[in-house]
């Protein structure tokens, strides 16, 4: 036999067939597929992430872009819709007209002193009376008696103090000649005092009760008019003011109130003649007396307020009117004509509403002319202001607020 008989025979694995070979490989070969799997899978889970994620992105987008627009609407529609005038120029202010209060020279309500019943009464309203006229009566028993009896302790203390005083003098002549001690001497003098001091409170006793008496009758504290009675017969009056008998009111001079603007307050002087009229008499000019102000600007409303007397002797003009005050007065800056409608009645005085942008502004204004449609604005704006025709009564400093452009105007007018 040959070598590579005996070889092959020695060593069977080096003849063993050539496919076995392959077989042993891929059997080595066969854990190695488990990473590629793995690998398979991470990406599965990240492909599934990324969809997710442009699924998450496309949906919120597109309802934060919603939400968004819907506060952006929301807010828009908030925001009040206004129309935006430009003041017109108007005539330089010489005479500025100012509301006025008339009110009576002196105004006083009447009560009760004492208490008792209304007797009588002897004016009714509208009557005229004077000073010191008796207007009722009322019957105050208890009181009377409360008289008396003062009166009759006056005298008890009178008669007591007459005596005290006899007898101190007696014991002063007597301790001279030493007939009495010095001590009952002291003790008259000391008891006349005390009487005497007796008298002087039973003297203001009576006092008291004669002036409580004399309250019985109420009579006007002055000239005028009886404005109200409140009281009738039969009635039971309370001391105090819990209830008003009656009202008066001196209405043969009137004082007429007013707050003239600061801007102003340079152009009167005291003791010039104020024109005055009164729709209760059209056509018809009333003249009074500028007589004093109140030297000092009220820091509010920035006004200076202002008395003016009328002379009523004819009693033609009636307390509690409103009365229209004209003054002439300097010119002071430019005016401007805007519809009474554009004004604001604020506690801090008049304002009116500008447009600065989209944002609202209130500013103080003053007046002047008045006719009531159109009103002069003397100070407070200027001709390149935007000033809000009809402000809502909610407008505040700093809103924000819709201007109508024209179109939008003529929309909401109805127009083509």
């Amino acid at each position: 036999m040959s070598a590579e008989t005996n070889n092959a025979r020695t060593n069977p694995s080096q003849n063993a067939p050539a496919h076995d070979a392959p077989s042993s490989e891929h059997h080595e070969s066969a854990p190695e597929q488990k990473p590629i799997k793995a690998g398979h899978a991470i990406t599965a889970v990240v492909v599934l992430l990324l969809v997710l994620g442009i699924l998450a992105v496309v949906g919120i987008l597109p309802r934060q872009h919603a939400m968004a627009a819907l506060a952006t609407h929301t807010n828009e529609q908030a925001a009040p819709s206004v129309i935006a005038i430009a003041p017109k120029p108007g005539q330089p202010v010489q005479v500025i007209i100012l509301p006025g209060n008339v009110t009576s020279f002196t105004d006083a309500p009447i009560y009760a002193r004492t208490a008792g019943y209304l007797t009588k009464w002897y004016f009714d309203i509208g009557a005229r009376v004077k000073k010191g006229a008796l207007l009722a009566e009322i019957a105050s028993p208890e009181v009377d008696q409360q008289l008396a009896q003062a009166q009759a302790d006056l005298n008890t203390a009178e008669a007591n103090a007459n005596n005290a005083r006899i007898q101190a003098g007696r014991y002063k002549d007597l301790v001279a000649s030493n007939a009495v001690s010095q001590q009952d001497t002291d003790t008259f003098v000391n008891q006349a005092s005390s009487t005497s001091a007796q008298v002087k409170s039973a003297e203001a006793n009576v006092q008291r009760l004669k002036e409580l008496t004399s309250f019985e009758k109420i009579y006007a504290p002055f000239d005028g008019v009886v404005t109200a009675r409140n009281v009738d017969v039969g009635q039971l009056i309370d001391t105090g003011a819990a209830k008003e008998l009656f009202h008066m009111q001196a209405v043969q001079t009137l004082r007429v109130y007013t707050n003239l603007p600061s801007v102003f307050s340079g152009s009167i002087k005291k003791g010039e003649t104020i024109d005055l009229t009164l729709v209760e008499h059209p056509g018809q000019v009333t003249h009074g007396k500028l007589v004093r102000t109140a030297d000092a600007i009220d820091p509010v409303s920035r006004t200076l307020l202002v008395e003016i007397d009328v002379d009523n002797r004819d009693g033609k003009l009636l307390a509690g009117s409103l009365a229209q005050v004209h003054f002439n007065v300097n010119p002071v800056g430019n005016a401007f004509v805007l519809p009474v409608s554009a004004l604001i009645f604020r506690n801090q005085g008049l304002q009116v509403g500008i447009v600065k942008g989209d944002t609202a502004h209130t500013v103080p204004v003053t007046i002047g002319q008045d006719d009531g449609r159109t009103v002069q604005v003397i100070t407070g704006i200027t001709k390149d202001d935007k000033v809000i025709q009809d402000p809502p009564d909610s407008l505040i400093d700093g809103e924000k607020v819709h201007v109508l452009t024209p179109q939008e105007i003529q929309t909401a007018r109805g127009g083509n």
